[in-house]
């Protein structure tokens, strides 16, 4: 039972990814899913409650992520933090590009929907907690707000990227400007 919900809800976080926020219903779900038509509306009692799920779903891809990440990633000086942060974000636009697109359009939703706020600021506040223990390692005099600095700009970084794609994208001078910055 479990393992079908989470189908269900990767299925949505890609349709929501890759088609937009209008485009989510419970049959584009079961579609995306391969799964009998009403499977969604079984576990999900209207859409609201899709999303919330939806909502869920991503922070624990992400916290996922970011543990392998962290794992992997051993930089010793703030270019190597650049690149490190650099090979986080292709990996957002490149194979988890649905996934990051979701997630954008779930902070669109939450105008309309207060409601999500809460569970969206848990999981930034997450992402900003994980970041700042990383900046404080490289000198940051402040690093919750240093974190949510640079935070602000990946995700404006992350959103151009999607809207308007470059082939040749690189962000690691970028991140390495910002870092720069904060940390001298």
């Amino acid at each position: 039972m479990a393992r079908r919900r989470e189908q269900v809800l990767d299925a949505g976080i890609r349709v929501l990814g890759d088609e937009g926020a209008r485009r989510l219903t419970y049959q584009a779900v079961d579609a995306a899913a391969g799964v009998p038509s009403g499977t969604a509306s079984n576990h999900f009692r209207n859409r609201a409650a899709l999303i919330d799920g939806i909502v869920d779903r991503i922070q624990v891809l992400e916290r996922r992520d970011w543990e392998t990440f962290a794992a992997a990633a051993a930089p010793a000086d703030v270019g190597e933090l650049a690149e490190a942060v650099a090979r986080l974000l292709r990996f957002m636009i490149g194979p988890e590009r649905a996934r990051t697109a979701a997630r954008f359009a779930l902070y669109l939703e939450s105008s309309a929907r207060p409601e999500l706020r809460p569970a969206l600021t848990r999981g930034r506040e997450s992402v900003v907690g994980w970041g700042a223990e990383w900046l404080e390692r490289f000198g940051s005099t402040a690093p919750r707000r240093h974190c949510e600095i640079l935070c602000d700009y990946m995700d404006g970084v992350v959103v151009h990227q999607l809207a308007f794609p470059a082939d040749d994208f690189d962000p690691g001078p970028g991140l390495r400007a910002v870092l720069s910055g904060l940390l001298d």
